[in-house]
């Protein structure tokens, strides 16, 4: 008897439409709120192993930018024998707990000329200029000591020692309730946490500096203070390690 390609019976003996049997259809409850628990504790699993690369990450960021401003202040001290003044007067911008130190303009120096027939400090990096009688009001200070001043041969010249300082390093502090502009250096990590905002604008995070220092008597102090998942990291050259504290600065 001749038999057709349909009727040719398979290994087990069991036709190609005979393989269908009924069985069970998905998951049962039990079977899905273990899945979603797993899932859940791997998920949150994976937001702290990325919070804390963040976090890393931030930390790493500021301490090489304390660092760079630390080196930028040793070249200072060889060179004019002091470290720069800090700020030393009372003003105090809000949202902050310490005054602003006119680092940038001694670090970066500046030259003081007349423009548009307004006496400035022209930072030698070509950013915006400080009028001159806006110093003493930011800094409590007259001038600054890393100045180029005289001219032909008896012209002493300022330098920049934050050479290749980028752009997000700095901010134009504006504040005409206490009549003073001028730039601060500030970390490119911002605040981090979007609420830290020590000068009420978002990702602004000044750096702090005081000489002579409190933690360092013998030099200065130099910090800034990131606000990571609410808790405050002090990113200072006091401490080989961020200074945490549960609560904002």
């Amino acid at each position: 008897m001749k038999t057709t390609k349909s009727e040719v019976p398979m290994g087990n003996g069991v036709r190609p439409d005979d393989s269908r049997q009924p069985g069970r259809q998905g998951f049962t409850l039990i079977e899905l709120l273990v899945v979603i628990s797993i899932m859940a504790i791997l998920a949150g699993f994976t937001l702290s192993v990325v919070g804390g690369i963040k976090r890393k990450q931030w930390v790493n960021t500021a301490t090489a930018e304390m660092t760079q401003i630390q080196s930028a202040l040793d070249d200072y001290k060889a060179k004019y024998g002091v470290y720069p003044p800090s700020n030393a007067n009372s003003y105090t911008p809000p949202q902050t707990n310490s005054m602003f130190p006119p680092l940038f303009y001694e670090l970066c120096g500046v030259t003081n000329k007349n423009l548009n027939n307004v006496n400035v400090y022209q930072p030698l990096d070509g950013s915006t200029a400080i009028q001159s009688n806006q110093v003493p009001n930011a800094f409590g200070i007259g001038g600054f000591i890393n100045c180029s001043q005289g001219s032909g041969e008896d012209t002493t010249a300022a330098r920049n020692f934050l050479m290749g300082l980028k752009a997000n390093r700095t901010y134009w502090v504006s504040n005409s309730n206490y009549n003073v502009f001028f730039t601060v250096l500030v970390t490119s990590v911002g605040g981090p946490d979007a609420g830290y905002q020590p000068l009420g604008v978002q990702d602004v995070n000044p750096f702090r500096y005081v000489y002579p220092g409190i933690n360092n008597p013998g030099s200065y102090d130099l910090w800034v203070n990131l606000v990571i998942n609410r808790k405050t990291n002090t990113i200072c050259n006091w401490s080989p390690n961020p200074i945490i504290n549960s609560a904002y600065p």
